[in-house]
């Protein structure tokens, strides 16, 4: 083995502590340097909301919010997410309240299976915070990168009028 692949083989296997906010709540782990932040939220902090569908980034069922933009989990190294807040879907709301996008999903009947409906959420709420009037085709536009077998996303799209309609209500 060359010096360089010695030096890559040592960085790859090496253990880095991060310090983040995953839901509200301080973490501090430390990782190997090469976990990705699903396998991280799922495996060390049982966040199991956010699924692994294709690890490639393209079904959007691990879409989680650092810093409040939407990422594909999939794909983003854990250490990336150090000095970061990191929601999961299950930092949305609660079994006793739940955010209004998921109140609207519910309500719509926006799931079938329910695989792809986390990241579907944490697509929406973004959407819905950034541009809360927006229209159907910018709806269809913004969920491409998030794939449903089940719905046809006919009544994903009415519930995410309707989310956004009463997130917008709420602030």
């Amino acid at each position: 083995m060359s010096a360089d692949e010695t030096t890559s083989a040592a960085t790859i296997s090496a253990t880095v502590t991060i310090s983040t906010t995953v839901n509200g709540q301080s973490v501090r782990e430390s990782v190997p340097a090469n976990m990705l932040l699903s396998t991280f939220l799922r495996e060390r902090l049982s966040l199991t909301g956010t699924h692994i569908g294709c690890d490639t980034s393209q079904c959007g069922a691990c879409n989680v919010h650092v810093n409040g933009r939407c990422v594909k989990s999939c794909t983003m190294l854990a250490v990336r997410a150090d000095s970061a807040d990191v929601t999961t879907v299950e930092g949305l709301g609660t079994e006793a309240e739940l955010h209004p996008m998921q109140a609207a999903f519910k309500e719509h009947h926006a799931l079938q299976c329910g695989f792809c409906t986390p990241g579907m959420l944490m697509t929406a709420v973004e959407l819905a915070r950034t541009k809360p009037a927006a229209s159907e085709s910018e709806i269809r536009a913004h969920l491409e990168g998030n794939l449903c077998r089940c719905t046809g996303y006919q009544n994903i799209v009415k519930a995410i009028v309707a989310g956004a309609r009463d997130m917008a209500e709420r602030a």
